[in-house]
């Protein structure tokens, strides 16, 4: 618009003909004070309006925007681009109940351009759970889940809709009842006497156990042998689903900054997903393949039957019209692998630490482990219902310790939620971590005290109550509950049944996190195990 002439050091409106610019430059060669005043007006009283003008534009928009405005819930204050995301710690669940201790129980967050409502109170997450369940049953994909479940396929990461409910129908019904947990015993207790040996062996040099490597191959033998007929436990093995995990949990920068989505690619996080799916698929493809081989030979025993098993034979049973193709068996079998591993894992680790630190709470678990046992060599699955402060043991510990610290969902429509308006596609994230500490509810939510859960029916794993839903709730709660406390009171019991353990050199318990698909311990659980024979 302006062009810079030779002469001086002047931009002047090439619109004017030459002679208008020429008498123009005379003038203010002619008239200093005129070529002062204009530089002054530049320099300083122009910048000096941007501010003005500014804060007029955004109350103009503010007053315009204030007749359509909605009723939100609070947020944090946020920047340009990221928004929220720098707010967002390592240790997500820690850093938003900080926020929310701020901001209140329904806290809408901007993670870059994805709206987030974070859910920190049980009243709050019994009116998303409960009370408007319907609207809440997504739980919002991402590019990288859909390529690692098979374009969601599977039942614990994809949206609500008619194929998810015969797909859980199907789980429920055929995998995880209670006459299919009952079936897998042996295969419990067998690795439970297992992991008991291997313990044995370490005693009498008074060798360290690494608890956490022991008790991580003691859930994945199991579930390898449920899942897929055997175990699995080769290193490729190990770290394809160590792999697995982290790409579930793993940043996505495109998943909230799409203009960003590039840096995914730089990054190689799509690469490796795809990567990581194409591995998954090939070994799962073989761990068909060889399952149909043996049903091929020989009829497989109804002891040896796996998921897979029971799974390709309703495939061929099924006549209801539902596509359950090769990929959705893998999906669910990848879903429930991964998932009950990491659960049981998380749960029996955070277990023994918290007895380790609390010495009276574990005297107590083992003097009602040695009068029911009346010394038998072992705890048997069926003594276990018996065991009523196991039971408040094991919850205590998913008060303070859930495995899965915060709960995913999706709003399918615009929705009222005390007062707030939660607008269509709004993510939903339960902290789950958040409600079991909450001091308006738990007396001293801090401290380890399992006889808060005795002589009480007001809490169980069913999601009913929702001060205590470390397994979720309603129709997406877990549904392999049954089978994961099954599995995890049989392997505490007989462990503080058979030994008395502790630190070596009299440490202090380190209780510091990580925070990966699961919560669990940052350091590896290092114990001396003693044999308790002579005491019983």
């Amino acid at each position: 618009m302006y062009k810079k002439m030779e002469t001086s050091n002047l931009y002047i409106n090439p619109s004017l003909n030459s002679k208008q610019q020429i008498r123009f430059i005379k003038l203010l060669r002619t008239s200093p004070k005129m070529l002062f005043s204009m530089n002054l007006f530049a320099y300083f009283v122009v910048p000096s309006f941007i501010p003005i003008l500014v804060t007029i534009t955004y109350l103009k928009w503010l007053s315009s925007s204030s007749r359509t405005h909605k009723n939100l819930p609070p947020s944090p204050w946020k920047l340009p681009i990221i928004r929220n995301l720098h707010l967002v710690g390592k240790n997500y669940h820690r850093s938003l109940r900080k926020l929310a201790r701020k901001h209140g129980p329904l806290m809408l967050m901007h993670l870059g351009s994805v709206p987030v409502v974070v859910v920190s109170t049980a009243h709050a997450a019994q009116e998303i759970l409960k009370t408007n369940e319907l609207v809440f049953l997504d739980r919002g994909e991402s590019d990288i889940i859909r390529k690692i479940t098979y374009g969601g396929k599977d039942i614990a990461l994809s949206n609500y809709g008619e194929y998810w409910r015969q797909l859980r129908s199907i789980v429920v019904l055929h995998l995880l009842s209670n006459k299919s947990v009952q079936s897998f015993q042996q295969v419990r207790e067998e690795e439970m006497t297992l992991m008991i040996e291997k313990i044995q062996e370490t005693c009498g040099s008074n060798s360290v156990v690494n608890f956490t490597k022991l008790i991580l191959s003691f859930s994945n033998d199991v579930m390898c042998r449920v899942a897929l007929g055997r175990k699995y436990n080769g290193k490729k093995f190990n770290t394809m689903v160590e792999q697995f995990k982290q790409l579930v949990v793993a940043f996505s920068v495109g998943q909230y900054i799409p203009s960003l989505s590039w840096v995914d690619e730089l990054r190689g996080l799509h690469a490796r997903s795809q990567k990581i799916a194409k591995e998954f698929d090939e070994f799962l493809e073989g761990v068909i393949e060889e399952r149909l081989c043996i049903d091929t030979k020989e009829s497989v025993d109804h002891q040896d039957r796996s998921f897979i098993d029971i799974l390709l034979e309703k495939q061929k049973e099924d006549e209801s019209g539902f596509q359950f193709s090769r990929d959705t068996i893998k999906a669910v079998i990848l879903d429930i692998f991964v998932a009950a591993t990491d659960t049981t894992f998380t749960a029996l680790e955070w277990a023994f630490s918290e007895l380790l630190r609390n010495p009276l709470v574990m005297k107590t678990l083992q003097k009602e482990v040695n009068l029911l046992a009346q010394g038998k060599p072992k705890i048997n699955e069926g003594d276990i219902g018996k065991l009523e402060y196991l039971d408040a043991v094991l919850k205590e510990t998913m008060r303070l310790h859930a495995p899965a610290p915060i709960i995913p969902r999706a709003s399918s429509q615009d929705v009222q939620i005390m007062g707030y308006e939660i607008e269509t596609g709004t993510r939903i994230v339960i902290n789950v971590w958040a409600i079991g500490r909450d001091p308006a509810i738990w007396e001293e939510p801090e401290e380890f005290r399992p006889e808060r859960f005795l002589n009480t029916s007001s809490y169980d794993y069913k999601g009913s109550h929702f001060e205590f839903i470390p397994f979720g709730a309603g129709r997406r709660g877990c549904p392999g509950t049954q089978f994961a406390n099954t599995l995890i009171k049989l392997a505490l019991a007989n462990v503080v049944y058979k030994f008395d353990l502790a630190l070596p050199g009299g440490e202090n318990m380190d209780m510091s996190e990580s925070t990966a698909l699961t919560v669990h311990r940052l350091n590896h659980l290092l114990l001396v195990a003693t044999p308790r024979s002579k005491l019983n």
